[in-house]
């Protein structure tokens, strides 16, 4: 047998349920890992040692005696802004350094319930406003491929986690791309869920009409066990979709012949980068062979995807990150002279710079005399985008193109240029604007560097996406790489 942690979540859960392997001895192996790796690669805020250890002793004893539920002993981990009673809760930001959360996340409470054992909080973007994972108050993650690259943001601790083999799965969330960037930049697979498939109770707000919890893993059909294990319809939130969840895993071996795959122009003009044209190029002679035949398609305006998001989402952010104001909960300055400074000081000293300049974007869009300019004319480019991904996809049953522009970037070399940065999302913030599945999956090493394709479907279509990311993998061993040295 490989080793514990090269294995798949699917190949552990047979492994646990053949009685090759205990909970303990998965959970120690994963742990351990955690210890070597992590000091350097900075993924993990919290590391659970202890809560870890006695869930998986609990789990073999239940699963000693039969009552064990299906993935009862198996490890994940989770992005630190899903609320998790008992243990803190930090969202990457100083304001929430020692914040302890009171209940748990649905998604936390899903995944509880299903018997997986959480190793820990894993590290993020503040408040998941970034694209590189260099926004933390507790420090830039580190690209495993690559220590001098970043691994994505806002989710690039579940990547880096899940690429380095420190957990075989890590929920995390999706923005603007927050999922798929950092998959497409360590090799992993990520899986954005349409808007209202996964509960967002218990998970901090950033934008709260473009926020999705979902799951990064190392393949496909990791995912579609996870999948099924968090979506689903939570009364507690009004946006959650009262929808049957189907098996993600019962269609993942469905053949792609006859499927449509829609090529967007827009995804393939000339500022694509010859060598990400060409992973792409390699990606769709698969495709084909397996029988899918591709369409060319229009997105008319993705162009103007960029800038409507980042007018929405920091108008959103403005007004969901008021209540971090020193008195509630959170950071607190010392010793003010009245309630202004409080609210000042604590703000000032307890948030971080992409934090603020995305508050002050966001007020000013909403401010009297610019809502009609900016937010209001945002939201109705976003209409047409919504518009643009109907027509496309009634023309195909996917739509395929490159997750990013490039490989991973080293570290701080966008740092000075927020506009440069917000550049990484241009291919995936236009997904999240029209609500709808995303995922990306592993393509080509380019120079030695993960690259991704995405997969955007209908709305609900995460079942498409990943058999059809599936028929991928069980083609090529592009997902079965790994860092030289890990």
């Amino acid at each position: 047998m490989s080793q514990i942690t090269d294995l798949t979540l699917a190949q552990l859960k047979q492994a646990l349920g053949d009685g090759d392997l205990s909970s303990v001895e998965i959970t120690t192996a994963f742990l351990d890992r955690i210890d070597s790796l992590n000091p350097e690669l900075n993924a993990f805020i919290t590391i659970s040692h202890e809560d870890a250890c006695k869930a998986a002793a609990d789990a073999d004893a239940a699963r000693a005696k039969g009552k064990a539920p299906a993935f009862a002993g198996l490890p994940m981990a989770h992005k630190d802004l899903f609320c998790t009673d008992g243990t803190r809760t930090t969202c990457g930001s100083k304001m929430l350094a020692d914040f302890v959360a009171p209940y748990d996340a649905h998604v936390v409470s899903r995944c509880q319930q299903a018997g997986l054992i959480s190793l820990g909080k894993l590290n993020m973007d503040e408040f998941a406003m970034g694209s590189s994972n260099e926004n933390s108050f507790f420090g830039a993650v580190k690209n495993p491929w690559d220590l001098s690259r970043v691994p994505g943001g806002s989710s690039g601790g579940s990547a880096a986690a899940v690429a380095a083999r420190m957990t075989p799965l890590a929920t995390a969330t999706d923005t603007g791309g927050s999922i798929r960037q950092p998959a497409a930049l360590t090799g992993t697979s990520g899986l954005k869920p349409t808007y209202g498939r996964v509960s967002r109770f218990g998970m901090i707000a950033f934008a709260s009409s473009l926020d999705q919890g979902g799951l990064i893993a190392h393949t496909a059909e990791d995912i579609a066990l996870g999948l099924g294990l968090i979506a689903g319809h939570d009364p507690r939130d009004s946006t959650s979709a009262d929808q049957a969840v189907p098996d993600y895993t019962a269609t993942l071996n469905d053949s792609l012949k006859g499927k449509i795959i829609g090529l967007p122009a827009q995804f393939f003009d000339e500022r694509l980068d010859p060598a990400m044209r060409r992973s792409m190029d390699d990606v769709l002679d698969v495709f084909r062979s397996l029988g899918a035949t591709t369409v060319d398609v229009s997105l008319d305006h993705i162009a103007e995807a960029i800038p409507a998001y980042y007018v929405i989402a920091p108008a959103e952010a403005s007004s969901n990150l008021s209540r971090f104001d020193g008195v509630r909960f959170g950071y607190r300055a010392d010793n003010p002279k009245d309630l202004t400074d409080l609210y000042e000081r604590s703000r000032g000293e307890g948030f971080g710079s992409e934090v603020k300049r995305r508050i002050l974007i966001g007020t000013y869009a909403l401010s009297e005399g610019y809502y009609d300019a900016y937010y209001k004319k945002a939201q109705q480019i976003r209409r047409l985008i919504k518009q643009d991904f109907e027509q496309a996809l009634s023309q195909c049953d996917l739509l395929f193109g490159p997750t990013t522009p490039s490989t991973a970037f080293v570290i701080g070399e966008k740092t000075a240029d927020p506009v440069a940065m917000y550049l990484e999302d241009i291919y995936t913030v236009a997904t999240n604007m029209a609500g709808l599945p995303g995922g990306s999956f592993q393509a080509p090493l380019i120079d030695g560097l993960p690259s991704g394709y995405q997969l955007t479907g209908p709305a609900f279509g995460e079942g498409a996406i990943l058999n059809a990311a599936h028929q991928i993998q069980t083609a090529t061993d592009w997902h079965t790489l790994r860092p030289e040295g890990l």
